[in-house]
């Protein structure tokens, strides 16, 4: 038994040993899935001049982080091509008091889709991938105005000052991509990755899907971003 033993172990080592010296595929295989956090590098102009109209503070030029999760495999039957999906949301809030009201200024994005990428078939060890990103995005504002203590009495009643406003539009998404994903024991995958978030069609709507006319053209979630996350399942490049 002893014998038989120590046998087993020799015979797993070689194998160890083998596999981790040899490279069973001639193109990238696998997939997996995980969290991706992403930063949007947001352009608030539009609404920070209509907040600059009504001698509100504006929003911090620095962006959004939004946080999310994605997916992907490599197809197989075509090297190299990977498809897979991913959502993301985000927000970022602006609180102040004047002598009328309390207000907050709450301004999100977020989305999902399919991603399409095809990895470099010139890099070896780890993945660069091209790619887009196709699929559907949102843009939320809303608005509390709070000028008194909320009373069941009156709660319905304009007289109470307090008030909601809600505008939002969805539209169409596509991204290109540039990925960079690096296999840690090929069962985990860091990824640093970049693109440029563009947005077709759509129309603004306020509370109950009512129309809005002149919205400036560039309110919008047009924007560059990062994004950095960590992957698990099977990776080989």
């Amino acid at each position: 038994m002893k014998t038989i033993f120590i046998i087993l172990l020799v015979i797993m080592s070689v194998q160890i040993s083998f596999s981790q010296s040899q490279k069973f595929f001639d193109a990238p295989f696998g997939g997996g899935g995980g969290f991706t956090p992403s930063f949007y590098f947001t352009n608030f102009d539009a609404i920070n001049s209509k907040l600059a109209e009504n001698n509100f503070p504006e929003f911090s030029s620095k962006g959004i982080f939004t946080t999310g999760g994605g997916g992907y495999i490599y197809i197989g039957f075509i090297k190299y091509l990977r498809i897979g999906g991913l959502g993301f949301g985000g927000m970022v809030s602006n609180s102040f008091s004047n002598s009328v009201a309390n207000y907050q200024f709450d301004y999100s994005i977020g989305g999902g889709g399919v991603t399409i990428e095809y990895t470099l078939p010139f890099v070896k060890d780890f993945g660069v991938s091209l790619g887009t990103i196709i699929g559907a995005s949102s843009l939320t504002m809303e608005v509390f105005q709070n000028s008194q203590t909320y009373n069941w009495d009156n709660i319905f009643s304009s007289a109470s000052g307090n008030s909601l406003l809600r505008i939002s539009k969805t539209s169409w998404m596509l991204s290109p991509t540039l990925n960079v994903d690096y296999p840690i024991y090929r069962f985990v995958a860091i990824r640093l990755g970049a693109g440029y978030h563009f947005t077709f069609g759509g129309d603004w709507k306020a509370n109950n899907n009512q129309n809005i006319i002149n919205v400036p053209d560039n309110l919008n979630s047009k924007s560059f971003f990062v994004q950095l996350g960590i992957f698990g399942g099977f990776f080989s490049f």
